[in-house]
């Protein structure tokens, strides 16, 4: 598993009960985790001092209790800073776990010999699109969601990259893809986070089982000669981290390179568990 555990300003305290007790920051949030199905004994005085508690409903979703928390607040991760703000459906506008991946594509960008022109697709808030940007690429930001790319813009500002190249689009992702192909653009490397099932801004239905081998295909057309890597993340319960190997395998095979993919995970600062949070698959440059 790759283990997201360079954080300061988060922490996954205590997990128990289908509910992770988190730190962002200097605040203490309660939220549902459906991996948490064991049960285990509440000892730290955390789980009694929350500033906002997230209670899941039995007909589906669920609503925030605020106890004594700002709209709005950050945290940093390295030299990145995050906007953060509860909204529906439990999310606070980012996901910690990714920081495994920031790490790893930062690495990569910052030991190429070339200006790196990134591709990130279904890109919410833009963790990865600021660490790409930060290790120096050019990036190309692609969210169906104005509100997102908003967000995200707001976390390129606070992070200092607001002159950075960023190109900050509001598009579906498929479709967006595809003009680029007849368009006759090319990108160094691909970021993807698709969600399991979504609507475009036309309403176009995004099925994840469905539409993801597809995307890939369509994905591999925009790779310039050389491509640098490629990663897909997957939060989906049926894409199992060697779902995504096959995938890339298959879809990278021309290309040669190296192939990846594990579970990724936060680390539990009371226990010594690392809470699965999903898959990661990467393709690199051998």
């Amino acid at each position: 598993m790759w283990t997201a555990n360079n954080w300061n300003d988060y922490e996954v305290i205590d997990c128990s009960c289908g509910e992770k007790l988190e730190r962002w920051g200097d605040y203490f949030l309660l939220r549902p985790d459906p991996q948490v199905i064991w049960q285990t004994k509440k000892t730290d005085p955390r789980w009694k001092t929350l500033h906002a508690h997230y209670h899941r409903s039995n007909k589906g979703g669920g609503e925030w209790e605020f106890f004594d928390l700002p709209a709005q607040w950050s945290i940093r991760y390295r030299d990145l800073v995050f906007q953060l703000k509860p909204f529906n459906f439990k999310h606070t506008g980012l996901f910690p776990e990714q920081a495994v991946n920031w790490d790893w594509l930062r690495e990569k960008i910052e030991r190429a010999d070339h200006l790196v022109n990134v591709l990130n697709l279904f890109a919410y808030t833009g963790g990865a699109t600021i660490a790409a940007a930060a290790a120096g690429a050019s990036v190309t930001h692609v969210d169906a969601s104005k509100g997102m790319v908003g967000w995200a813009k707001e976390n390129a500002a606070s992070s200092g990259l607001s002159q950075a190249h960023i190109r900050w689009i509001v598009d579906d992702c498929v479709k967006f893809a595809e003009r680029e192909i007849r368009r006759g653009k090319t990108y160094d490397a691909i970021i993807m986070d698709p969600p399991s099932y979504g609507r475009g801004p036309k309403g176009e239905v995004w099925k994840i089982e469905d539409a993801i081998y597809p995307l890939l295909q369509t994905c591999q057309k925009l790779l310039s000669r050389r491509p640098l890597f490629f990663l897909i993340n997957s939060y989906t319960t049926g894409l199992q981290p060697a779902v995504l190997a096959y995938m890339l395998g298959t879809v990278m095979k021309p290309y040669g390179g190296r192939i990846d993919a594990q579970e990724i995970g936060l680390p539990v600062s009371t226990n010594g568990l690392v809470l699965p949070c999903g898959a990661s698959g990467r393709w690199e440059r051998a």
